[in-house]
């Protein structure tokens, strides 16, 4: 069974996680709600976006399931716990999931042009390599957090500009930074894609406490 590439756990995770959001988000539990969808969608659309590609590159993912929803998903749930808690959390929240829309749009759509090197040692590698980065992937991740940048701005009228736009683009690159500078233990067998794309969350979620309000 899949929906959305997810497969029943994966669905599962995905309506476990999108009721904690709702819960715990108050006030802004459909806009938090929102935006979370706008990242399942828009992940979807660059997934499948040029698969023959991807399928002859050996990048393609066809089917995610829970530990892959819990990876990008857990942070930014736990940030919307905390918000109700802690009103500040509420810029850690659109911090998470922009540095994981910045990563998805690197990986999905970097793949497909340019020269990735590894930030190991510089040199040329195989697309979809962790720890690599191209100039077309840091293009399109920074294009990605922008894409959250405009959702939130939207969502959120009365809390945002669009100067804020441009600060929750960089906030999701630099997550996005993150994750790649994980991945090069990653592509050495520490870690996985999972932890990394935890890594990338946190590191959103942890500038954007301090920079987004």
């Amino acid at each position: 069974m899949k929906f959305l590439l997810l497969d029943l756990p994966g669905l599962i995770s995905t309506v476990v996680i999108g009721g904690l959001i709702y819960y715990f988000g108050g006030l802004f539990a459909l806009q938090f709600l929102a935006l979370m969808i706008v990242f399942l969608l828009a992940g979807v659309f660059v997934t499948k976006y040029d698969y023959e590609r991807k399928r002859e590159l050996a990048v393609f993912e066809h089917e995610r399931s829970w530990e892959n929803v819990l990876a990008n998903g857990i942070v930014p749930a736990l940030c919307v716990v905390a918000f109700a808690f802690d009103a500040r959390f509420f810029g850690a929240f659109i911090g998470a999931v922009a540095a994981i829309m910045a990563d998805k749009f690197g990986s999905e759509l970097g793949v497909l042009g340019g020269e990735p090197f590894s930030l190991l040692n510089l040199k040329k590698v195989k697309p979809g390599i962790s720890g690599a980065v191209s100039l077309l992937g840091l293009f399109v991740s920074f294009d990605g957090a922008a894409f959250i940048g405009f959702a939130s701005y939207f969502l959120f009228p009365s809390h945002f500009t669009l100067v804020h736009v441009l600060i929750i683009a960089l906030v999701g690159f630099a997550g996005s930074i993150a994750d790649s500078l994980a991945g090069v233990p990653e592509s050495k067998g520490i870690g996985s894609k999972s932890t990394t794309n935890i890594i990338c969350a946190l590191a959103g979620a942890a500038i954007g406490y301090f920079v987004i309000q």
